[in-house]
């Protein structure tokens, strides 16, 4: 979120020459395959990579920059569309009744605080189901860098299929348990 939805709003109110071709970037960053995503961060934390040096490779740090790059593109594209949504005479109102930049982006947030959290629940969703990214940058280590999706791959590998069902269940449950709870942040106020 902090990096998305920033991005999304910068885009959004900003008219500049190449924004089509950010907005093209973003949507389309929204689609990669997490794989290739894990792909591009191996290369720069590789010993050999840009960025080797920092000792990021098969570590949770890892393997949280990589989710932050597949889940950055899934915010601020949608939160890119919500803002693009709103009457472009609100954003003027806002402004011309003496708002600060800052004012005026708190203000657009809490306009679409619905779709807003619609984006931060798809985004959490593409990196708790995730498994190639994490896997490549975090290397599946036992106790250190195995998370569940790579725990229920090694299980099946081996055949033990009901330790794998029990992480499954695991995920499920945290998976609903926490959308259930944005759900309730999100549908405040509003009738059923």
């Amino acid at each position: 979120m902090l990096l998305g939805v920033p991005l999304g709003m910068a885009v959004a109110i900003n008219r500049f020459p190449a924004r089509r071709l950010v907005v093209a970037a973003v949507n389309t960053g929204m689609g990669v395959p997490p794989v290739v995503v894990g792909l591009v961060v191996a290369l720069f934390l590789w010993r050999s990579g840009p960025l080797g040096s920092l000792g990021l490779m098969y570590t949770n740090t890892g393997m949280v920059v990589a989710q932050v790059f597949i889940a950055t593109p899934i915010i601020a594209g949608l939160s890119l569309a919500a803002l693009q949504q709103l009457d472009p005479g609100f954003r003027l109102q806002i402004l011309s009744l003496g708002a600060g930049r800052f004012r005026l982006f708190l203000l657009l947030l809490r306009e679409i605080k619905v779709p807003l959290l619609a984006a931060v629940m798809a985004a959490f969703g593409g990196i708790i189901s995730e498994v190639g990214a994490v896997n490549m940058v975090g290397g599946n280590i036992r106790g250190e860098t195995q998370v569940l999706t790579t725990g229920i791959m090694e299980y099946v590998g081996m055949g033990e299929f009901s330790n794998a069902i029990a992480l499954g269940v695991v995920l499920i449950i945290l998976s609903f348990s926490t959308n259930y709870a944005m759900t309730i942040i999100q549908q405040r106020g509003r009738r059923d």
